[in-house]
């Protein structure tokens, strides 16, 4: 296989997680009575432009099919951190009624919404239509296609410009990393800015978040491999934000190469500094991460079979992509975790790809009143325990597993 940046062999090995379906294909009552289409799920780096990719086995248009069931809005933080996000935006670039906005990878209008009710034009692309359609019932303009040049060719010559693109947490899946940065510079205004958000594959590696990685992800990006794309392919990044979200992530802010107008501060060369200092740009960085994600695997076996022959009830929470990646690892299945529970009602009452663990109503914890109730979304620890604060009264307690093994009660 070669970078799908830069066209280097691809020799050094990130992670194994063995075979697994991809982490998004819920199946259906129907679906558990057929064969499961299993992909090979390794992770490989450029030791040229230290981008870290999937082996490529999966297609973008089998994963973000009709019936993908990944929808934004169900996160009252992940809302919360788009609204905060808005206000920034609207604040700094002084975006008004003039203006326009678009947001590549929509999903169910739950950024743009706040864009919306600002009164500034908007335009959001998104390629799956189960989440086109929530974000439609907005009243959001949503153009359900694949962005790229060919797209983006298309928006300029009917005259769509934007003062800002948003691109958060897509950057990743995308297939062909060098088209989909290509379509914004035919969009962007010259004094336009793009702004991309992205988790951090230094925070991935360094907090042994191995179950973040999945099909759907074709990336996992350092600022050095995010840099030398966007430079290669027109865009000068001029400031960059670590943020918390997703267990550590950054938001890049970028302009035309040739035509921006903002001064590049200093964040940029202090992180690409601090990965130098990290050791990013050096095969030796990436070693030892398979044996992290290997003792994770056994902690939690460990503790499950435990639970069972104590005859203590286990279920999880979140019916997260990341929780199939774990739970397909693993090897885990309903006789070691119970059910699944979701506020996402596309996915209620289907069944988590390859564990074949039935994902069920959330208010099945208060009425089966579990010992250990397993976060799988892990990065939103802190909301999920507010939402169940009632599991402490039947002295139940909560479990994690990333960065290692944590019991919380």
């Amino acid at each position: 296989m070669r970078c799908r940046h830069c066209g280097t062999d691809l020799k050094l090995l990130l992670l194994d997680l063995g075979s697994a379906p991809p982490s998004n294909a819920y199946l259906t009552e129907e679906a558990l009575h057929k064969e499961e289409k299993k992909l090979p799920l390794r992770v490989l780096v450029c030791e040229k432009c230290w981008l870290a990719q999937t082996e490529d086995f999966a297609q973008a248009n089998e994963l973000f099919d009709s019936g993908y069931a990944y929808f934004s809005g169900f996160s009252s933080s992940w809302l919360e951190h788009a609204e905060n996000y808005v206000t920034d935006m609207v604040s700094r670039f002084n975006l008004n009624t003039k203006s326009h906005v678009i947001e590549v990878a929509a999903n169910d209008g739950y950024l743009l919404q706040f864009v919306k009710q600002r009164g500034i034009p908007c335009t959001g692309v998104e390629p799956t239509s189960s989440t086109a359609d929530a974000a439609r019932l907005k009243n959001i303009p949503i153009i359900e296609d694949f962005f790229g040049v060919r797209l983006a060719s298309k928006l300029a010559e009917s005259g769509v410009k934007a003062d800002l693109i948003i691109a958060n947490n897509v950057l990743a899946h995308v297939p062909d990393i060098n088209d989909f940065v290509s379509g914004f510079t035919k969009i962007l205004k010259t004094d336009g800015v793009a702004t991309f958000e992205f988790p951090h594959l230094l925070a991935l590696i360094k907090g042994n978040q191995f179950d973040t990685v999945y099909h759907e992800h074709f990336s996992y990006l350092s600022f050095t491999a995010v840099n030398n794309i966007l430079t290669k392919n027109g865009l000068r990044i001029f400031d960059v934000q670590e943020l918390s979200t997703h267990g550590g992530s950054l938001r890049v802010y970028a302009q035309l190469i040739d035509k921006g107008l903002h001064v590049c501060n200093e964040s940029v060369e202090n992180l690409l500094y601090l990965e130098k200092q990290a050791g990013m740009q050096n095969r030796v960085f990436y070693s030892g991460f398979q044996e992290k994600a290997e003792k994770i695997r056994k902690e939690f076996l460990v503790f499950l079979r435990e639970a069972k022959k104590q005859g203590k009830s286990v279920v999880a929470y979140g019916a997260a992509a990341k929780g199939n990646t774990l739970f397909n690892f693993a090897g885990i299945n309903s006789e070691l975790i119970s059910y699944v529970t979701d506020r996402n009602p596309i996915k209620k009452g289907k069944y988590m790809p390859g564990s074949r663990i039935p994902i069920v109503d959330e208010s099945n914890i208060s009425r089966t009143k579990p010992d250990y109730i397993v976060i799988l979304p892990w990065n939103l620890k802190k909301e999920i325990i507010n939402q169940l604060s009632e599991v402490r009264g039947w002295g139940g307690a909560f479990v994690t597993t990333i960065p290692d093994l944590q019991l919380i009660k």
